[in-house]
């Protein structure tokens, strides 16, 4: 199955960990070799190092700028805030995987409206495009997370309201499938707390934990893309898809990488907005809930946009972090077989991270 074969293929927010990694999947081919793939970003240093990267230089010259526009992987300066902005690269896409998004929950949490404008009207100004120009795109994407599951900062309060308009989209846009995905923390991307914990542990702690109760869901980056290909795959309209994967505390996930250094930990508190469970499916979503193999599938809340008007249930109560936990044993496989582990190189100099 190729969905992707000669698309036109739009990425908001592209040059973040998961538009790297995305668009890098996307140009394998495994999906079908695409027409066009545009990242659309408004940090132009970010484009500039992801282009350079694809050009395989050390420098920028006036070709690579010139040629932007006649290659395979396009960059363009844009903000989803900016309605004329984004529909003016919408126009030019088949498929739409909209990453764009506000996400530090402190951040959300001081800059509350600065959170609305992006994760909220960045959602609306992409369906209004398709709607009010007649756009003949065939897929959105959106990308959410596990706090507008149940939200209880910022950033998942306006996740929440991303999804719904999403959902709600395909009444506007009834030709347009626009479905959601919806997973927790990605290991090891920008601003996660793996990368946080190497940095501790490299200067010599203490490593900060807010809280010894925390779990979290473990997903990396190329399974937060396995997601998205499901949902382009195999998602209705209007449905949101969750990886089903493991969990663990986070004080075994910082003893498991301190290993036996001399490092110590440090409760700091839960930070503003902060859980102590991620929650990716509600008791109350558990009624919508189908199982769909190596995922779950949340059917719409709205009865219009269902395809299939008779739900079968799969989950009986909330999916959460707490559940599941891996043992220390399993985690540290985990860790190992990801490249997450800090290694030592004969008990001197720490080995090189994966980034």
């Amino acid at each position: 199955m190729q969905p992707l074969k000669n698309k036109r293929i739009l990425i908001t927010g592209g040059t973040g960990s998961l538009g790297k990694v995305l668009t890098k999947r996307l140009l394998s081919g495994e999906m079908g070799t695409p027409r066009k793939i545009i990242i659309f970003s408004r940090d132009e240093a970010k484009q500039h190092f992801m282009r350079l990267e694809y050009e395989h230089v050390v420098a920028a010259t006036d070709e690579i700028i010139y040629n932007n526009f006649k290659r395979l992987l396009e960059f363009r300066i844009g903000d989803v805030r900016d309605f004329h902005s984004i529909a003016s690269v919408v126009k030019d896409s088949d498929v739409v995987f909209s990453a764009a998004a506000l996400k530090q929950v402190p951040t959300c949490e001081y800059f509350p409206f600065e959170a609305v404008q992006t994760n909220i009207f960045g959602a609306e100004n992409i369906i209004r495009a398709i709607q009010e120009h007649g756009l003949e795109v065939e897929t959105v994407i959106g990308i959410s997370t596990d706090k507008a599951c149940k939200p209880v900062n910022v950033m998942g309060m306006t996740k929440a309201i991303q999804e719904r308009v999403y959902i709600q989209g395909n009444m506007r846009c009834p030709n347009t499938r626009i479905v959601c995905v919806r997973y927790g923390n990605v290991l090891a991307s920008r601003g996660s707390v793996i990368p946080l914990f190497h940095k501790q542990i490299m200067s010599g702690g203490p490593v900060t934990i807010t809280t010894s109760d925390m779990t979290r869901f473990l997903l990396n980056l190329d399974q937060a893309v396995d997601t998205i290909f499901a949902a382009l795959k195999g998602a209705n309209p209007g449905e949101t898809y969750i990886p089903r994967v493991p969990s663990a505390r986070i004080t075994d996930l910082a003893e498991v990488l301190i290993g036996d250094r001399p490092v110590e930990t440090k409760i700091t508190g839960i930070r503003p907005g902060e859980k102590v469970h991620e929650i990716l499916v509600s008791k109350e979503e558990s009624f919508l809930t189908e199982d769909r193999g190596d995922y779950y599938a949340i059917v719409p809340i709205l009865p219009e946009v269902r395809k299939e008007k008779e739900i079968v249930r799969s989950l009986e109560n909330e999916y959460s972090s707490r559940d599941a936990i891996m043992t220390k044993q399993e985690l540290h496989a985990l860790l190992k077989g990801y490249g997450l582990l800090i290694e030592q190189q004969n008990g001197a100099n720490e080995g090189e991270l994966l980034r």
